[in-house]
């Protein structure tokens, strides 16, 4: 009776993937926004069942990579001056290590990927839905299904107030979620050869997607709308893109950058909405903050202790205990994933690891991604969507983004293994 349902969730099995695991990746995926606790147990089932690949481990020179990073990272939390937190903290990198290479064979072919990035644009619409229906409809949790197995926390009005955050915790983690899905529900909607009427789902949910993301009011992931679109769409279309989104983006710029003739920047904010330009130069926190709460005070003070330690690092969670007693206020982390890696673990596993990264994008750009089919295209760009993300801010420390983060540094692995041929569209 359920066959024709699981024969579904077989379509694009990558040859040499488990049956089982195959199913239990996409179902993970799909779930991941609204549950971790399911979504975390279906993805340890898909990771086990993966592990069964021809070649060991050990083969492929990434995985030595990473395996001396978390050998450096280990032996930082014997010195670690943040205790068991330090050992607390390597669950945010090792097990993901091993997800790299474990989740490589379902995701081993372009079928696979768009099939994935499918299942996450379609594990987004609970987020945009309830962040809507908190702002507009005073939803609030919070909400339990299944027995409490889901558990959807919701805080009407938004959080902070007045901005949506959906089913995530503070609204700029939801903005990263929808920032990441973005480039899947754009590929969704330019794919071809569907006609617009089999479009309209994906029409809606990128038109609900971006409205959610504005509603945000996270400027990291107003950005990433800009920043994907041209790399989504494809070099083909750059010829009039480029030039349309320069046309657009000039009055937003002159409109919020500090310093601009009032002659020219009066007009510009004529044109673009308060909300838009006061927001990027944040207008309405001037004059409110203190310094210590910026970002540039918290990457001082975390250069300043990787200077002090800089081999293996303070350990994980050491900057939350350590700023507060040098600037009198509490950050949990430094707001950049690369100092943040520094800081906790030494300036050898941060280089590292992100020198992996850089690679992993680096290399399929060079391998033709940008040519590649438009899910491909979509991947990349929202691996780079992601990174970029974490130069001002950390949203791998939501355990959802992590995992979404490295299934798609996987795939770009995966990718670099066996390139798809060029093609447009």
């Amino acid at each position: 009776m359920n066959q024709p349902w699981l024969g579904r969730l077989d379509a694009a099995r990558p040859e040499g993937a488990s049956p089982l695991g195959w199913r239990c990746f996409q179902l993970g995926l799909l779930l991941l926004a609204s549950s971790a606790l399911l979504a975390g147990a279906l993805l340890l089932v898909a990771l086990i069942l993966g592990c069964h690949q021809r070649l060991p481990w050990w083969r492929d020179r990434v995985n030595q990579v990473l395996l001396l990073v978390s050998a450096l990272m280990v032996l930082g939390c014997f010195t670690a001056s943040s205790g068991w937190l330090a050992w607390v903290g390597l669950g945010n990198w090792l097990p993901f290590f091993w997800a790299f290479w474990g989740y490589q064979p379902y995701l081993a072919s372009a079928p696979a990927r768009r099939r994935v990035a499918l299942w996450l644009v379609a594990g987004t619409v609970p987020v945009i839905v309830t962040g809507l229906g908190q702002l507009f409809w005073g939803w609030s949790g919070p909400f339990q299904i299944l027995g409490g197995a889901i558990i959807w926390h919701l805080k009407a009005g938004g959080n902070p107030p007045g901005r949506l955050a959906g089913l995530f915790d503070y609204a700029n983690i939801a903005g990263a979620w929808l920032a990441l899905a973005w480039p899947f529900a754009l590929a969704a909607l330019l794919q071809r050869p569907q006609p617009w009427l089999k479009r309209l789902p994906a029409l809606l949910i990128t038109v609900g997607l971006v409205a959610a993301v504005a509603l945000t009011d996270s400027r990291n992931a107003w950005g990433a709308l800009v920043l994907a679109l041209p790399l989504v769409v494809g070099p083909a279309r750059w010829i009039w893109l480029l030039p349309l989104l320069l046309l657009l983006l000039i009055p937003v710029g002159l409109a919020s950058l500090p310093g601009v003739p009032l002659l020219l920047q009066a007009p510009a904010r004529a044109l673009v909405p308060e909300a838009v330009w006061a927001r990027l130069n944040d207008f309405k926190f001037a004059g409110e903050r203190d310094l210590a709460s910026t970002r540039l005070s918290q990457w001082g003070v975390a250069v300043g202790l990787i200077a002090e330690r800089p081999w293996f690092g303070w350990g994980a969670a050491a900057f939350s205990v350590i700023y507060p007693l040098r600037t009198g206020l509490w950050h949990g982390h430094p707001h950049n994933v690369v100092i943040d890696l520094a800081l906790s673990h030494g300036l050898a596993a941060a280089v590292m690891v992100v020198a992996l990264v850089f690679w992993l994008l680096i290399w399929a750009a060079r391998l033709g991604i940008a040519a590649a089919p438009v899910f491909d295209r979509a991947w990349w760009a929202s691996a780079l969507v992601l990174v970029t993300l974490h130069a001002t801010d950390i949203p791998m420390y939501d355990s959802r983004i992590n995992i979404a983060g490295w299934v798609l540094l996987c795939g770009l692995r995966a990718y670099s293994l066996n390139p798809q041929p060029r093609q447009q569209g």
